[in-house]
């Protein structure tokens, strides 16, 4: 079996590994694309980027793939009624989970201190929260109306370079300039 049969045939045993290979291509573009956009001095940290990758591919895609899997159990009805419930328990659940996770979690890959990844989500929560409610909610109605169950992990890793961009230039934002704005 040729290098490229067998990758085939493991992408499609193991769905999570699709996501989880998008999410490591994904993240740590949408991190460059920040660094690019938003750096003064335009130099590229590729510690940052490696620690998109890191927690995109092996963090994000994993408990992705985990609550569709979870969603798709909890209300099996393709219907809209079941699809509204999917993206009102996914906004009010995973999202806030995941971003808690984001800012924690790439503090402590940073280096800082527990504390100072406590202090980071509860200054940078609600203001990602926001704008997450503002574009989050659609996309996920799409997901689960459109797109077949095995695609969704993937479709919402295209759906997040954008949204991964963002992230990145929150987690840049220093706390100072936050409190500002």
């Amino acid at each position: 079996m040729s290098l490229v049969a067998r990758a085939a045939s493991i992408l499609t045993k193991y769905p999570v590994t699709r996501g989880m290979l998008s999410y490591s291509i994904i993240w740590p573009s949408g991190c460059f694309l920040q660094q690019l956009w938003f750096n003064d001095d335009k130099h590229v940290n590729w510690q940052k980027c490696f620690r998109f990758l890191l927690y995109g591919g092996f963090f994000v895609a994993p408990t992705l793939y985990a609550w569709v899997r979870l969603s798709t159990i909890m209300f099996p009805d393709p219907g809209i009624k079941s699809t509204l419930a999917k993206v009102v328990v996914e906004q009010l659940s995973y999202t806030p989970f995941a971003m808690t996770c984001f800012y924690f979690g790439m503090s402590l890959m940073e280096g800082s201190t527990a504390r100072e990844a406590v202090g980071e989500v509860a200054s940078k929560f609600l203001p990602t929260y926001q704008v997450a409610m503002s574009v989050w909610p659609a996309v996920a109605f799409v997901n689960f109306t459109l797109i077949p169950e095995r695609n969704r992990v993937p479709f919402i890793s295209c759906c997040s370079l954008l949204w991964s961009t963002f992230l990145a230039y929150m987690k840049h934002l220093e706390k100072q300039k936050l409190k500002q704005s």
